[in-house]
C-alpha cells in the first residue's frame, strides 16, 4: 500500500539481511517473551512484592503500572527509532537497559526507587515487541512469513499463560526477587543473539532530519495517559476520581493534537489515510477485541480459582498452562495451513472456537476445579493460535516491506490497549456484577424469613458440638450463610463475564465477515 506508515516522502528500503538471520530472529522472539512475561509475572506476584517492600495496597498498585505505562510511551516511537538508528543498535541499548534495571530493582531501598526501576525496565522492554515483526519479515523470504509469525504468536501465548506457574515456583522454591531477576537473566542471551545475528546499520540521518518530533511526543503522551487511566480506573472508581478525570482529559487533548498534527504537517509520522483504510480499521478493531477476550479469560479463571476455590498461584498456573502447551503443536500446523487457506477463514474458525470456549466456561459451578476447565482451555488454545497467526498474517499482507517497522508500533499500541481493556474493564464488570448479584440474592435471604431461620437453626445444630454455647454456634451459622451468598454472587459474576466475552467474539465474527481480500496493487 503506497504511503504506508513510513514518514511521508521517506519510503526507504529494508535493512540489510543479517549474516545469521535465525540468531537475530531468536533475539527478537526472546524479546517478545521477556516483555510479556515480565509484566504478567509482576502482576501475579504483586501481593508478595507489596509485602516485601512494606507498601500499602494503593501505593503498590502503581508497581505494574509504572512498567506498562513506560512500555506504552516508547512503543509508538520504537519503529521510528529502529528506522533512524538501526534495529541492532536500538535493541542492544534497550536490552542492556532492561537487564540492568531488572537486576537492580530488588535492591531498591523504598517504593519510590522501585517505581523508578520499573519505569526504566518498561522503557527498555517497550521496544522489543514493536521491532519483532519488522525484523522477522525483513529477515525471511515471504514464503516463510507464516512460520515466522507463528513463532511470534507462539512466544506471546506461552509468555501470557505461564507466569502464574513461574510466580508460584519462585515463591515456593526461591524468593520474590526472582520475579525481577528472571528478566535480567533472559536479557543476557538476548543481547548475545542481537550482537551475533543482527547486521550493523548506519544512522539514517535523513529520517532524523525529517522526524515528526511533536507528533511522536503527542502520541506517546496521549496513549500513556489513556493506559494509566484504564489501568487504575477500577481501583479509583473511574469518573468518581479526579486523577482519572485528569488522565482522560490530558489523553484526549494530546491525542487530538496528535491527529491535528498528522493531518496538517507536510511530513507526517503516520499516514492517516492508511490507518483509515477499511480493512486496516477492521483488523485493528479485531486485534483490540482479541486481546480483550484473551486478557478477560486470563483474569476471570485465576480470580475464580483464587476467590471461590482458594487456589494459590502455582495451582492457578496448572490451569492456564493448558492454554500454552498445546500451542507448541498447534502453531506450526496453523502456519502450514495458512500457505493454502485464506487467512480470513482461519481467523473466523479460530475466533469461533474461542467463543465456544467462553460459552463452555460460562457453565461454571461451585464444584469446578482444574479438571473441569481443561476442555474449554484446550479449545481456547486451538482458537487463539489459529486466530492470532491468521490475524497478523492478514495484516502483513496489506503492507510493503518498508512499512514493517512502523506496523510493529501500531500493533504494539493496539495490543497494549486491548489488553488493558480486557483486564481493567473486566475487573470493573465483574465487581459491579458481583455487587448486583449480591443484592439480588440478598433479597431472598431476609432476616426473620422462615427458610433463612430454618437453615440457620439447622446449621447451628450441626455446629453445636464444636462451639462454645448456642450463641457461638448461631453466629458461625450466620457467617457460613453469608459466605455462601458471597460465593454464589462471585460465581454469577464470573458467568456474566464469560458471557460478555462470548458477545465480544460475536462482534469479532461480524467484523471478520466484512473483511475484503487485500488489493495486490496496493501492497507493492
Amino acid at each position: 500500500m503506497r504511503g504506508g506508515l513510513c514518514p511521508a516522502g521517506h519510503v526507504g528500503t529494508p535493512p540489510p539481511r543479517a549474516v545469521r538471520p535465525l540468531v537475530g530472529i531468536a533475539a527478537v522472539l526472546l524479546g517478545s517473551v521477556i516483555s510479556t512475561l515480565y509484566g504478567r509475572v509482576t502482576a501475579f506476584g504483586l501481593a508478595d512484592i507489596r509485602g516485601a517492600v512494606h507498601a500499602g495496597f494503593d501505593e503498590a498498585a502503581w508497581i505494574p503500572t509504572a512498567a506498562t505505562v513506560a512500555q506504552m510511551a516508547v512503543g509508538p516511537v520504537a519503529a521510528w527509532l529502529g528506522a533512524a538508528f538501526g534495529i541492532r543498535r536500538v535493541l542492544l541499548v534497550s536490552a542492556t537497559l532492561f537487564g540492568t534495571a531488572s537486576a537492580l530493582i530488588p535492591f531498591a531501598p523504598n517504593l519510590h526507587w522501585l517505581l523508578v526501576g520499573q519505569a526504566v525496565a518498561g522503557l527498555g522492554s517497550g521496544t522489543f515487541i514493536p521491532l519483532t515483526i519488522g525484523f522477522v519479515l525483513q529477515s525471511l523470504p515471504p514464503r516463510w512469513w507464516p512460520i515466522g509469525i507463528a513463532a511470534y504468536g507462539l512466544n506471546l501465548e506461552l509468555s501470557l499463560n505461564v507466569p502464574a506457574s513461574l510466580e508460584g515456583f519462585y515463591l515456593d522454591h526461591l524468593s520474590w526477587q526472582w520475579i525481577f531477576w528472571q528478566g535480567a537473566i533472559l536479557s543476557v542471551p538476548m543481547v548475545a543473539c542481537i550482537a551475533a545475528g543482527m547486521p550493523r546499520q548506519p544512522v539514517n540521518r535523513d529520517v532524523l532530519r525529517n522526524a515528526d518530533g511533536w507528533g511522536m511526543v503527542y502520541a506517546s503522551g496521549g496513549f500513556s495517559m489513556l493506559y494509566a487511566a484504564l489501568d487504575q480506573g477500577n481501583r479509583l472508581d473511574w469518573l468518581n476520581n479526579g486523577l482519572i478525570w485528569g488522565l482522560l482529559a490530558g489523553s484526549a487533548l494530546l491525542l487530538a493534537a496528535f491527529l491535528l498534527r498528522e493531518a496538517t504537517t507536510p511530513r507526517p509520522w503516520i499516514n492517516l489515510r492508511f490507518l483509515l483504510g477499511r480493512n486496516i480499521l477492521l483488523l485493528l478493531a479485531i486485534l483490540v477485541l482479541f486481546r480483550f477476550v484473551l486478557l478477560g479469560t486470563s483474569y476471570i479463571i485465576p480470580q475464580y480459582l483464587t476467590v471461590v476455590q482458594g487456589f494459590r498461584s502455582l495451582e492457578v498456573g496448572g490451569v492456564l498452562i493448558w492454554i500454552a502447551l498445546p500451542q507448541i503443536v498447534i502453531a506450526p500446523l496453523v502456519a502450514l495451513a495458512l500457505g493454502y487457506v485464506d487467512p480470513r477463514l482461519v481467523l473466523a474458525a479460530g475466533t469461533a472456537m474461542i467463543g465456544a470456549a467462553c460459552l463452555m466456561a460460562a457453565q461454571i459451578t461451585p464444584a469446578w476445579q482444574s479438571p473441569e476447565f481443561l476442555p474449554s482451555q484446550i479449545l481456547q488454545a486451538l482458537g487463539q493460535s489459529a486466530a492470532l497467526i491468521a490475524l497478523i498474517l492478514f495484516l502483513v499482507r496489506h503492507l510493503r516491506p518498508a512499512d514493517a517497522l512502523t506496523f510493529g508500533a501500531v500493533v504494539q499500541t493496539t495490543r497494549l490497549l486491548g489488553a488493558e481493556l480486557g483486564s481493567g474493564l473486566m475487573q470493573t464488570f465483574v465487581r459491579v456484577s458481583e455487587q448486583a448479584n449480591s443484592y439480588l440474592l440478598g433479597l431472598h435471604v431476609q432476616s426473620g424469613a422462615v427458610d433463612v431461620t430454618t437453615r440457620i437453626a439447622a446449621t447451628a445444630a450441626d455446629l453445636a458440638a464444636d462451639s462454645v454455647g448456642p450463641v457461638q454456634a448461631a453466629g458461625r451459622s450466620v457467617a457460613l450463610l453469608a459466605r455462601a451468598v458471597a460465593q454464589q454472587a462471585n460465581l454469577l459474576a464470573f458467568v456474566d463475564g464469560f458471557q460478555l466475552l462470548a458477545a465480544a467474539v460475536v462482534i469479532m465474527l461480524v467484523m471478520i465477515g466484512l473483511l475484503r481480500a487485500p488489493n495486490p496493487s496496493e501492497t507493492g
